[in-house]
């Protein structure tokens, strides 16, 4: 049977041309010889408080004294603007330090906020500034048990662990495949996204008392010397480096109440009926979560469908590893690992009852 000839390609398909994208996007904006707005901002106050001074005081000061003092000073500003650690300029290291020198040190959580000393105890004891506590304000006010993370008066965010794909192993035309599946999902958001990508300490000492109990019921002294000696490695090093790993997740963020679904900026008919139905059987706050929580499990429907095909795995995080994902970004140096065996902020803690305790009245018998 014969075939067609295939179809030549037109002048609209020529080749993509490669563009160059920025890594540091967060970078400002260079405005003169290399300095951001703020810094000139600093340096332009600095001198101008210089030159009045100078101009205030050059009648009784002679020039050398006044440098003595105003060298120092323009010295200072030139390295606050200037000096930088850890990727933060100093002048905002030292906002924050006065920042927190004045901010209370001691943070507890109380909703209903902090109950004031009484004056029996206050006239008594002398409490020095910043240690009287404090409402601890966090962003996020709980976790459901569907791992939904609920910001208050910001909404509500679901978190999806992403895997990863070695870009750099692929061949030019699967890299340019996988440009083009990740753009197709850039192209498709309707609504604010945050790839996270954190770096973990990673602890093997499970993994090292795992090597070292179960070596010796291997079947060949070889390879119980093999396990020995890599449980022997990874100790040396944990000892001499700082293991790091990396993990990625997508948050998904939603405000609280139903969108428009028309893609038209205008008030979708199937959203609005969904609105009058839901406010007509249950409270307006709890239909709103409600339909917040369903557009939340479409996005990450979505997002698995679209990066599927760029070789991303998309996995929402129960209440358990959502709980630790926001422990851990708390406490960064912790060594806690984002698992479900953490119970979610809202789940009651109940144990199970051992085989020496009575079932019934949670006793050991007699």
């Amino acid at each position: 049977m014969p075939t067609a000839p295939p179809a030549r390609a037109g002048r609209h398909d020529a080749p993509c041309q490669a563009v160059r994208i920025p890594a540091d996007v967060d970078r400002p904006d260079q405005i003169l010889a290399g300095l951001t707005a703020r810094q000139v901002a600093i340096l332009t106050v600095t001198v101008i408080v210089l030159y009045a001074a100078w101009a205030v005081t050059r009648a009784v000061v002679p020039l050398p004294v006044f440098l003595l003092g105003a060298i120092p000073l323009g010295v200072s500003a030139m390295l606050l603007v200037l000096g930088q650690r850890d990727g933060i300029s100093l002048d905002r290291l030292a906002l924050a330090a006065i920042r927190q020198r004045f901010e209370p040190r001691h943070r507890v959580s109380a909703p209903e906020g902090v109950q004031p000393i009484p004056e029996w105890l206050a006239s008594r004891v002398t409490t020095p500034v910043g240690e009287c506590p404090a409402a601890l304000d966090l962003p996020a006010t709980g976790v459901s048990e569907a791992g939904v993370v609920d910001l208050g008066a910001e909404g509500l965010a679901l978190v999806a662990v992403c895997s990863t794909v070695n870009f750099a192993l692929r061949t030019p035309a699967e890299q340019e495949a996988l440009i083009a599946g990740f753009g197709r999902y850039l192209h498709s958001l309707t609504a604010p996204v945050q790839v996270l990508v954190r770096a973990q300490r990673l602890d093997l000492s499970g993994q090292i008392a795992q090597l070292q109990s179960c070596a010796g019921d291997l079947a060949h002294p070889a390879l119980e010397h093999a396990a020995r000696e890599h449980a022997d490695y990874l100790a040396h090093l944990t000892q001499t480096n700082d293991l790091l790993r990396r993990q990625v997740l997508l948050v998904l963020r939603e405000p609280l109440g139903i969108t428009s679904g028309d893609g038209l900026g205008g008030a979708s008919p199937v959203a609005t009926l969904l609105a009058r139905t839901l406010r007509a059987h249950v409270h307006a706050h709890e239909a709103a979560r409600q339909a917040t929580e369903i557009r939340l499990v479409r996005r990450v429907r979505e997002a698995t469908d679209l990066l599927r095909p760029a070789g991303i795995t998309v996995t929402a995080l129960d209440a358990g590893q959502a709980t630790a994902v926001l422990a851990s970004s708390c406490n960064p140096d912790s060594l806690i690992p984002p698992t479900a065996a953490l119970a979610g902020a809202d789940a009651v803690i109940t144990t199970t009852p051992s085989s020496e305790e009575d079932p019934k009245h949670g006793r050991g018998a007699a």
